[in-house]
């Protein structure tokens, strides 16, 4: 277990009435692949029993099981990030411990790496979410793939594969607020990507709201581009070249026409618009100033409680 081909990190937050299935269905997963493996499991300071059965199943399976007790919520990103700094395998491989993505399809971007690809991504087929989901997940793919050029068809997908050189370059990077997926694709050589099978939630919610997508697709967009501020840029060229169109069209018009008082509400109108505009930008501006106020603090991204794992 020192040096284990395969490592396979589980971020688990509330996951108290899944886990017994989750443990009955990976295990026997990974004991069929025939090679040596860690299964890494990341308790995201969870509220319920969820480190308690964690503990449990260290001591059925220390010879293939760790554990890392975050001492409180770190989110599911630096969770991960926690795994890739004490994960020991070759191959890495992120899996949700919700069950829609299922421990069998775990084989399939195995082989992948084993071909030479340094990045595996996964593509839901037959995806068990709701139509609303569906499309909001599509429409920030696109989205994201327009501003930051980085191409992932399916991004929601936590179920992905990646390379020791590919982890370490990860864990060198010490952003407090990161895309783990996003920010593979920019180190990865060869990536590519692989169709898995799609489940709906054994048990439990889920923990991402539509707020927390949109935070977490804001979140991916400002911190792998600055298209967006030069978007505004190219925006605020526009209106200010407009503007000055417009004024010149007024003066002339009182000139020729004399003043008039009907087109008050629309001037009213222009300036809502502009100062609609103009705060959006503040919000924008404000949420890089916010990521570089989050870097310079130094915080430890997570904390760590206890490690489970078998001594040497």
């Amino acid at each position: 277990m020192t040096t284990p081909e395969i490592s396979v990190i589980v971020p688990v937050y509330n996951e108290e009435a899944g886990l017994p299935a989750l443990f009955a269905r990976l295990y026997p997963a990974m004991d069929a692949l025939g090679a040596t493996y860690e299964i890494l499991f990341v308790n995201d300071g969870s509220k319920d029993r969820s480190a308690a059965m964690l503990r449990e199943q260290w001591e059925k399976r220390p010879d293939t099981t760790r554990a890392i007790l975050l001492a409180a919520n770190a989110g599911q990103h630096m969770a991960i990030m926690a795994g890739f700094e004490h994960c020991r395998g070759q191959i890495v491989v992120t899996l949700d411990a919700d069950l829609q993505n299922p421990p069998e399809e775990i084989g399939k971007l195995v082989a992948k790496m084993r071909e030479g690809y340094d990045c595996v991504g996964s593509i839901r087929m037959n995806r068990q979410d709701t139509a609303f989901r569906r499309w909001a997940s599509k429409a920030m793919n696109n989205l994201r793939e327009r501003i930051t050029r980085i191409k992932m068809t399916d991004q929601g997908c936590m179920l992905r594969a990646y390379s020791r050189p590919v982890v370490d370059a990860i864990n060198a990077c010490r952003e407090v607020s990161t895309f783990i997926p996003a920010l593979a694709y920019s180190f990865a050589q060869r990536p590519t990507e692989v169709e898995v099978a799609h489940e709906e939630r054994h048990a439990g919610e889920s923990k991402y709201s539509l707020y927390s997508l949109i935070r977490l697709n804001f979140d991916l967009m400002t911190g792998f581009s600055l298209v967006p501020l030069q978007w505004f840029s190219m925006a605020g060229i526009a209106i200010a070249l407009l503007s000055a169109a417009f004024v010149v069209l007024l003066a002339v018009r009182r000139i020729v026409v004399g003043p008039e008082a009907e087109g008050l509400f629309t001037l009213f109108g222009i300036a809502f618009f502009l100062i609609g505009l103009t705060l959006f930008g503040v919000g924008l501006l404000g949420e890089y100033v916010g990521r570089i106020y989050q870097q310079v603090r130094h915080r430890p991204r997570y904390l760590i409680g206890a490690i489970l794992e078998k001594k040497e």
